[in-house]
């Protein structure tokens, strides 16, 4: 017995031909929007790839750039189907593409899922990438002339003025690291002496941050060195008086820039899948309510559409006996290729 049988006249199958193919085309726009987010993303990660761990990041925008891509072939065809669905000439030649196309439709729903699953759970992949990325761009900022790390200094400055953050974790990151070069180091000078043998690496370390740390917001004109000497500064307490500088840690910011960006996406993309169900539903239901005319050279003869031919329960047992049955095959195929190889 068909599943959520459905009665059709011709006034019913064009509205419904007609209001899947505006779906179609909300769907190709829809894949077009994943298509130029997933670019987007891509690019702006990027933009900060020096500051990430790994290369393995760039897959979740390659996903959605294809999935964007192939959403919009899908629809396109879609949409073609229900512009000629009610010319039986031109229906006659898309029909025997219909049941194969729908199964499409549905693995594709299964990736949309997937997609949107990994773009919620990228940012915890993103975490760690950044956590290193950044402890190890902290470390090579002053490396301005070694290639491969010459522009590692103008990233991680820009990245703090625009997010507005310092350090890795906080500020205090850079206290752990010499960030000035040595070429820019006077060495005849007795205060650098002794800080660079007073450390047992022999670096010049300071409690101090580059510019780019520095909050214009700030009143007060910034102090980005000596910050924990209030007898270095006039009327100043860093344990009291709120710093000029910023406070708030690079990985949490861009963790929470790029997290939103995810979730957004990764929301647009439950959206889609529901979006997508519902034109297969509508295609379905188009397609058996023309197969099924009582007089198929009469347009105007009634007929009946369905969601599923039979109960879920039978479709399920009729799914699992075809798969069963073409691993069978399978099998055979393989057996009778090593029977041939035995005999040879």
């Amino acid at each position: 017995m068909a599943l959520m049988k459905v009665k059709f006249d011709l006034p019913k199958r064009v509205k419904l031909a007609q209001g899947l193919w505006l779906m179609y085309w909300l769907a190709v726009m829809t894949g077009i929007l994943v298509f130029s987010l997933g670019l987007f993303f891509k690019i702006e990660l990027r933009k900060r790839s020096e500051m990430m761990n790994n290369n393995e990041s760039h897959f979740v925008p390659n996903l959605l750039i294809l999935v964007g891509l192939a959403a919009c072939g899908l629809n396109v065809f879609g949409g073609k189907v229900c512009h000629d669905s009610l010319d039986a000439i031109k229906f006659a030649k898309w029909k025997p593409m219909v049941k194969g196309y729908l199964m499409g439709c549905f693995a594709f729903n299964i990736l949309l899922f997937f997609t949107a699953l990994l773009c919620f759970c990228m940012q915890f992949q993103l975490y760690f990438a950044l956590a290193e990325g950044l402890k190890n761009g902290i470390k090579f900022y002053k490396d301005t002339d070694t290639p491969g790390r010459c522009f590692m200094k103008r990233t991680l400055d820009m990245t703090q003025i625009e997010f507005r953050c310092c350090g890795n974790n906080n500020y205090r990151d850079w206290f752990v690291v010499q960030w000035i070069s040595n070429r820019y180091l006077d060495f005849s000078n007795d205060e650098v002496k002794d800080r660079v043998l007073s450390n047992v690496e022999g670096k010049f370390l300071m409690e101090s941050v580059p510019f780019s740390c520095c909050n214009p917001g700030s009143p007060r004109p910034c102090i980005q060195h000596q910050l924990t000497n209030n007898s270095a500064h006039y009327d100043y307490d860093h344990h009291t008086e709120e710093l000029n500088i910023w406070t708030r840690g690079c990985r949490e910011s861009l963790v929470a820039y790029y997290g939103g960006m995810m979730n957004s996406i990764g929301s647009l993309m439950l959206l889609y899948i529901i979006l997508e169900a519902g034109v297969m539903v509508g295609l379905q239901y188009l397609t058996t309510s023309l197969e099924t005319m009582a007089d198929p050279e009469n347009p105007e003869s009634e007929s009946e559409g369905w969601l599923l031919e039979k109960s879920v329960k039978e479709t399920v047992a009729d799914f699992i006996a075809t798969i069963k049955g073409l691993a069978g095959a399978g099998n055979q195929v393989g057996e009778g290729e090593e029977a041939v190889a035995t005999v040879s």
